[in-house]
């Protein structure tokens, strides 16, 4: 071997093992900042390889010059084209609407907060809290309720949403933290398997007092010709079976069936109403954790015009009347506050304050006070059905 052809073997080593540092330092980057690792992971080892094809002519000259030039210009523009194309197709799906608990801006109902949307009853409750507070904690959806039973009857101060004796960490993290003793107190619906048998695993028994009704709605693009299915056919679409609208009554499209993160109130349900039935496999995206990894979420609902989501009805009433999404009638009937209170919807669940065993003196007759009139008004007002019918 030459010395020359030598030193271009070592010298295009070198440049190959900066380029890997590179790719590999540039690849972190692009995914820590938001980057989709399932486009930019191989868009960089493409790009690399590419590059080092093009670098080593300069060592080995096995292409000619014009070939070369019209390579690298080739090179470049589909580099950038390949972003270009990418992002801008991301740009317009994250333009697309999203149903999702974090939609929800839950400092709008924070207790004695100027301008606060928690309803306030027009005379003083009944039952005031003295002594020790309870501390309380529940489901996204339930914090409006939650919170203005605090304005109620709770010392004025301020409670922060995630960091106070009143919280809403989300339905997983508020049964963990009942059975764990760190909160005396959560609003949600019944726990699931899981939470069952994480309360039983810690010796730890679960009250569960209902206090309220809500629908477990369905829904789809407003556009979407299909306004009605039947529970068969919900079990249909989440098991997998039924893959295209043109099946229950719609267009010829594919069913995009959006799920919820495991052991929510909302997949919980969805576990309750399938059963026996095995639940197909949820979409996810991809997210980068703070140690690099990569690890994967429930995809949050996207509006698509062949979409299919599920929730409680409070947070999805606010995009139904911007012409969105709209509802689906289950077994014929439309959810509304008449058909949840009545019964006749047939996805009405009950939800509940639920307790664990605390000794704090305050949380009996605060459940008592929530089933009273002042309670269950405050219950119909916020927009949901109370257990209780009232009185006056």
């Amino acid at each position: 071997m030459k010395p020359g052809k030598g030193i271009s073997i070592l010298s295009f080593i070198f440049v190959c093992g900066i380029v890997a540092l590179f790719t590999f330092i540039g690849t972190i980057f692009v995914l820590l900042i938001g980057g989709n690792p399932k486009f930019y992971t191989p868009y960089f080892i493409v790009i690399a390889l590419i590059f080092l094809f093009l670098v080593s002519n300069a060592f080995f000259s096995f292409i000619n010059k014009r070939l070369f030039k019209r390579l690298v210009i080739g090179y470049i523009v589909i580099a950038i084209l390949s972003v270009v194309s990418y992002e801008t197709i991301q740009a317009i799906d994250r333009g697309i609407p999203t149903v999702a608990s974090g939609d929800v801006n839950l400092y709008d109902y924070q207790p004695f907060r100027e301008g606060t949307k928690a309803v306030q009853l027009e005379e003083q409750a009944t039952f005031q809290i003295e002594g020790e507070i309870p501390k309380i904690d529940g489901a996204t959806a339930l914090y409006p309720i939650y919170a203005a039973f605090v304005q109620a009857t709770y010392p004025e101060k301020q409670y922060d949403v995630y960091d106070s004796e009143v919280m809403s960490n989300r339905t997983p993290y508020a049964y963990e933290n009942l059975i764990n003793g760190e909160v005396d107190m959560i609003v949600a619906l019944a726990p699931s398997k899981a939470q069952m048998n994480m309360a039983r695993t810690k010796g730890v028994e679960l009250k569960l007092t209902p206090i309220g009704k809500e629908a477990f709605v369905f829904f789809v693009n407003a556009k979407n010709e299909v306004k009605k299915l039947t529970l068969d056919q919900i079990k249909g679409i989440y098991s997998g079976k039924i893959t295209n609208w043109k099946d229950v009554g719609g267009k010829n499209d594919s069913i995009r069936a959006f799920q919820r993160p495991a052991d929510s109130g909302s997949q919980t349900t969805l576990e309750q109403l399938m059963a026996d039935t095995p639940i197909m496999e949820a979409p996810t995206n991809d997210i980068v954790s703070l140690m690099g990894g990569i690890i994967e979420e429930t995809a949050d609902y996207k509006n698509y015009k062949n979409a299919i989501g599920y929730t409680f009805r409070f947070f999805s009433n606010e995009m139904v009347q911007n012409n969105s999404i709209r509802h689906l009638a289950i077994d014929g009937i439309h959810p509304s506050i008449e058909t949840i209170r009545n019964g006749e919807y047939p996805l009405t669940y009950e939800f509940y304050i639920v307790t664990a065993g605390s000794e704090n003196p305050n949380i009996k007759p605060f459940i008592d006070w929530v089933l009273s009139d002042q309670g269950q008004l405050i219950i119909e007002k916020t927009g949901y059905v109370p257990i209780n019918s009232l009185t006056k």
